[in-house]
């Protein structure tokens, strides 16, 4: 793939891959601020990005992972998906709740991380589920006791969990010290309890003298543990008004209603409370009001939205609240100060100072928005503790609905910018939410930000997973060449989508599986004969016959899941883990099959062609399992979260773990044998060499480990890299070469064979061009031309894609500094120039001057003329299939936007 070589470009648009809808998305809470010698000296510490949950109408939950570094304070990527808890099957998200596990362990500026938060979801039922983040299981399920659970709000202690239910009552549910159990049943009520919001909690008074008598020091102590106390509770219901409880009797305070339309219900969908007791209400009318939460009536109203207000939230100053709903428009109202005027004939306006106004509206979706939620988040503090954050980072408003999408926009107040405010996603220097522009974060098909497609390149077949089950076409050959690499812009699709013989395609197989999640991984053999599905729990094996009408015949491999079981330790105990697999991959020659089991991370090798009617179990691998790795003299001690570092020491000072490592016949039990502690893993990317003796895989640690599939041994571990891994591949010319590319879009280079990053890779990988580097999709994929160049040339050529973009870079081109002066100081003080690339991998241009930019830009040539894009690969040498899945046929098949037409409006 050089300069001057033309492919043939299969633009396949006939498959039917439908996105889930955004229905809940939420940020992990920031702890209270400690009452004990409050002070009022406001602490502006800049935060690091929070792990944002999005909630899909399929079940599934995404947790996403800011990409930027902790001294940065923008990334052009923002947030991309690290984990996909894997939902039951016909389930749904509805709303999502992320509480602290220990909230005394971390600090009141400190984010919370993974191995302490907590993550709730309710889906229509009456069943809560609490999430094993790093499991990706269901940890436990509660029921409501109230029939359907509309609506579910953690209280600012992350100590109560609130639930709304169907039949009209607010089950209270206790979290301390990791449990979930119920505490209390508030009234009841005749309506449906549609959502909930929390009143700002009590600090506790430090200012009356403690009892310091020696007989009731436990007394005392027992009382000091608890700094905020929850006050009351209000709610939106279906019967036009709010309610509000109070939490140490359980009775309804006050009763607030709402408009009401032809006698029609009014049904508020959204509440919200400030820290000064305000509550904020939107209701199906469109009306957003603010009510005092002391007199419980009404204070403004505005009629912001055309059709019902869905969702809402608060900035994290308190300052602007944002609503939005079925019009698809997001609507900011902003506090502002008023005079304090004597002259007002009511008594209530003459306190005020200050009122809020409706400021600016966008429309940042195509349909209705389901959820809204803001970094960072707000937590309404009572006035005298309120929460200070730094002035110089534009807030980040996230929506999303059911155009599928998560949008992100910076949300500076215009009051804000006196000061020189940063915009974090970087599409420009404005960070106001009126004037920014906004991000739209592309969506994945498969998990962990993968792809649900997969080539047989030998019999020319395309798998799509789904839900549910697969669906497989087959792909003829093209005639002639009719894409030159440097002419991508050009093209014009050359699969047609009518009906015609010719049209490229045909489907050959469509299965649906009985399953208990949504799958997670699926994979298809190079021959076409072999195709492996899996959800988080069964792993299914299926051999593909072909019939005279070319359609394809699936014949399940029965007894697969008692093939794997056999494999793992204590396989004959009653609990064995389940089979499911979180990733596949076939060898090149199709006869062995490479799979990560979904909760215990093993690597299993599977042999498919044995000569036995059933497959079997060559070896099982443990080292992502480990949280301890061996590398020659040294212990790598891994993360203890996906959050956190690793460590590393002597490998004499744990002698039993290098044991267990470096010798690979011997196993580690699951109770932590050989000194040896066990990690919650799980493998998201696989990569076989092209030769087929090199494997390589990685986890959502960023661990990334290389096996040897010529002797079935585990070869070596690569250092750990600060973000996750999107695409993992050999390069083809140099079976032993491998290719990472992380998602911040930064590559890496590495030479498994001699374990090592090449010298001539670092020239290109210390100098990436930023138009690479800093482009707004990440990169999640890498693939190779199989045949070497024609022109006898040494060129190791690329094509990494991402949702948006294609680029062409040329792995081995020489890259200088500017002016060409790449030098470094010896230890004695004098200097000495690197030596450049040898001529045989860069060729004879000149490597200095103005040729500098030229070269770069010749090298990483973009295309952007293809998007949204869901697959990228070769099928043959010279033969490239890109799979687009555009935006209009995914809108196509939903409901009908809303739309009010205006008189006089064109």
């Amino acid at each position: 793939m050089v300069e001057g070589t033309t492919l043939s470009v299969h633009r396949c648009r006939f498959v039917d891959y439908q996105p889930s809808a955004v229905t809940a998305l939420a940020f992990p809470p920031l702890p209270l601020p400690s009452v004990k010698g409050k002070k009022k000296a406001a602490s502006r510490k800049r935060l690091r990005f929070g792990t944002l949950a999005i909630g899909r109408a399929n079940g599934n939950i995404e947790l996403c992972e800011w990409t930027g570094h902790e001294h940065q304070s923008s990334a052009p990527q923002a947030w991309v998906v690290k984990k996909t808890l894997s939902g039951p099957y016909m389930s749904k998200v509805d709303s999502l709740a992320f509480t602290i596990k220990y909230p005394d362990q971390i600090a009141a500026d400190e984010v919370p991380s993974w191995s302490n938060l907590r993550l709730f979801s309710a889906g229509g039922g009456s069943e809560l589920a609490e999430w094993d983040i790093e499991r990706g299981t269901i940890r436990r399920t509660i029921s409501s006791q109230g029939g359907s659970i509309w609506s579910a709000s953690a209280n600012p202690a992350s100590t109560l969990l609130a639930l709304g239910c169907e039949d009209g009552s607010v089950r209270i549910l206790s979290l301390e010290y990791d449990t979930l159990t119920h505490l209390r049943r508030l009234d009841r009520v005749k309506s449906r309890i549609l959502s909930l919001a929390w009143g700002p909690p009590v600090p506790r008074d430090t200012s009356k003298p403690s009892s310091t008598s020696h007989g009731n020091d436990e007394e005392s102590s027992d009382e000091e543990e608890d700094d905020w106390t929850d006050s009351w509770l209000v709610a939106g219901c279906s019967d036009s008004s709010l309610r509000k409880w109070d939490i140490a009797s359980g009775r309804v305070l006050d009763r607030m209603g709402t408009d009401k339309q032809r006698g029609e219900r009014t049904l508020v969908w959204t509440v919200g409370v400030l820290g000064d007791g305000m509550i904020v209400s939107g209701d199906s009318l469109g009306t957003v009001k603010f009510w005092d939460s002391r007199t419980c009536t009404q204070i403004q109203s505005f009629q912001a939205h055309n059709a019902d207000v869905l969702c809402l939230t608060i900035s994290p100053e308190g300052t602007a609240i944002y609503t939005s709903g079925v019009d698809q428009k997001v609507v900011q109202f902003t506090l502002v100060k008023t005079s304090q005027s004597s002259n007002a004939q009511s008594s209530l306006l003459s306190r005020a100072t200050s009122r809020w106004v409706q400021s600016t509206s966008r429309r940042l979706h195509s349909h209705d928005v389901r959820a809204l939620a803001i970094w960072p988040p707000y937590t309404p503090l009572p006035p005298s503790h309120k929460r200070q954050f730094p002035l110089d980072v534009a807030p980040l408003l996230a929506s999303g609905g059911l155009d599928m999408n998560v949008v992100i926009a910076p949300a500076a107040l215009p009051a804000s910018t006196m000061t020189k405010v940063v915009n974090p996603l970087g599409t420009s220097t404005i960070s106001t939410f009126e004037d920014a522009y906004h991000r739209r974060l592309a969506y994945s098909s498969g998990s962990f930000n993968g792809s649900a497609l997969h080539l047989a390149k030998g019999a020319r077949l395309l798998l799509c997973m789904r839900d549910s089950g697969i669906s497989i076409w087959k792909i003829s050959r093209k005639q002639k060449p009719s894409l030159g690499v440097e002419d991508m812009i050009t093209t014009e699709d050359p699969t047609p989508q009518s009906g015609a013989p010719d049209r490229g395609w045909d489907r050959v197989l469509d299965m649906a599986l009985n399953v208990t999640s949504n799958l997670v991984a699926s994979a298809i053999s190079d021959d076409g004969k072999w195709v492996t599905v899996s959800d988080w729990y069964e792993t299914k094996l299926f051999c593909l016959e072909q019939l005279a009408n070319g359609d394809l015949k699936p014949k399940r491999i029965r007894d697969f899941t008692a093939i794997i079981q056999s494999s793992f330790p204590n396989a004959k105990s009653n609990q064995l883990p389940s089979t499911g697999a979180s990733s596949f991959i076939f060898t090149p020659d199709s006869t062995k099959l490479v799979m990560a089991t979904a909760m215990s991370g093993y690597i299993l090798v599977i042999d498919l062609n044995t000569g036995e009617p059933k497959p079997r179990v060559l070896r099982r691998f443990e080292q992502h399992r480990m949280q301890n790795i061996v590398i020659g003299n040294r212990v790598v001690k891994g993360r203890k979260g996906p959050d956190q570092d690793v460590e590393m020491q002597d490998a004499d000072v744990e002698e039993k773990v290098a044991e267990g490592v470096s010798d690979n016949e011997s196993e580690v039990s699951d109770d932590g044998e050989n000194g040896n502690k066990q990690a919650s893993v799980t493998v998201t990317r696989m990569a076989v060499s092209p030769d087929g003796q090199w494997l390589a895989t990685s986890d959502d640690r960023s661990r990334t480990h290389v096996f040897n599939l010529d002797s079935i041994q585990h070869h070596c571990v690569l250092p750990t890299f600060p973000q996750p891994i999107h695409a993992l591949s050999f390069e083809p010319s140099s079976p032993s070469t491998l290719i990472l590319a992380l998602a911040n879009n930064t590559l890496q280079i590495y030479d498994v064979e001699s374990r090592q990053f090449p010298t001539w890779s670092r020239h290109l990988l210390s100098a990436l061009p930023p138009r690479f580097t800093q482009l707004h999709d990440p990169v999640l994929g890498v693939t190779f031309d199989p045949e070497p160049p024609a022109t006898g040339g040494t060129k190791k050529m690329a094509l990494f894609w991402g949702a948006t973009w294609l680029c062409k870079v040329q792995l081995d081109a020489a890259v200088w500094g500017y002016g060409g002066f790449d030098k470094k100081r010896r230890r004695d003080g004098k200097k000495y120039y690197l030596p450049p690339p040898p001529p045989q991998i860069h060729g004879s241009e000149d490597s200095r001057g103005g040729g500098q930019q030229e070269r770069q830009t010749r090298n990483f040539k973009l295309i952007t003329h293809y998007r949204p894009i869901l697959f990228v690969d070769f099928i043959a040498a010279g033969e490239l299939v890109i799979v687009e899945r555009p935006l209009v046929d995914v809108l196509s098949k939903l409901p009908p936007a809303f739309f009010k037409p205006k008189y006089g409006a064109s």
